[in-house]
């Protein structure tokens, strides 16, 4: 039992550097994780918000009356309201309006008419918002032309910022959508 006693203390002596060393090892990987946690939560949100400006955008721009267009009810006044919602919820997410930009790539969708090829988006206004009205929403059956849309699409950049990665201080794309049906009355 006598001998038992200083081997343990000799024990616990050459133990104590390894919390410390383990501590050195695991500490950065952890303070990377949360870092990285933060990061992608913050893109996260951003997305959340284009995602809801694109769909208050084309919700604005699917309605059949334009309070601010002086009886002017054309597609271009639609677009406008879509983009100016765009615009106003991007203010309310505390994003810049100004770095939003055109997708990187952005597809043109069927027009709503009969045989009436493809529809780009509308650049007749100086916004970074890409618009496409009006769209055909459903396939057309029989040669009659199916239920008509809008579609809005915007994309806003993120700097994601890892420090010790390749991906640090990269640039990225975040890329929202949305189609609305175009109301009638």
């Amino acid at each position: 039992m006598r001998n038992l006693i200083p081997d343990l203390k000799r024990v616990a002596c050459d133990t104590r550097g390894a919390e410390i060393a383990e501590a050195a090892a695991v500490l950065p990987i952890m303070f990377m994780i949360l870092l990285g946690i933060f990061w992608f939560g913050q893109a996260f949100s951003i997305y959340g918000a284009i995602t809801r400006a694109a769909q208050d955008g084309a919700r604005a721009g699917s309605l059949p009356f334009c309070a601010t267009c002086n009886g002017d009810n054309t597609l271009t006044a639609y677009a406008t309201n879509a983009v100016n919602a765009v615009q106003n919820d991007l203010l309310a997410s505390k994003l810049d309006p100004t770095l939003a930009q055109w997708p990187a790539s952005h597809t043109a969708l069927p027009a709503c008419a009969v045989g009436g090829g493809s529809k780009d988006c509308d650049n007749s206004a100086s916004t970074r918002v890409c618009v496409q009205a009006p769209i055909q929403l459903t396939n057309s059956g029989l040669g009659a032309t199916g239920l008509c849309g809008i579609s809005v699409s915007i994309s806003y950049p993120y700097r994601f910022w890892l420090p010790f990665t390749s991906i640090s201080k990269q640039t990225i794309l975040i890329t929202a959508s949305s189609r609305m049906r175009l109301e009638t009355r």
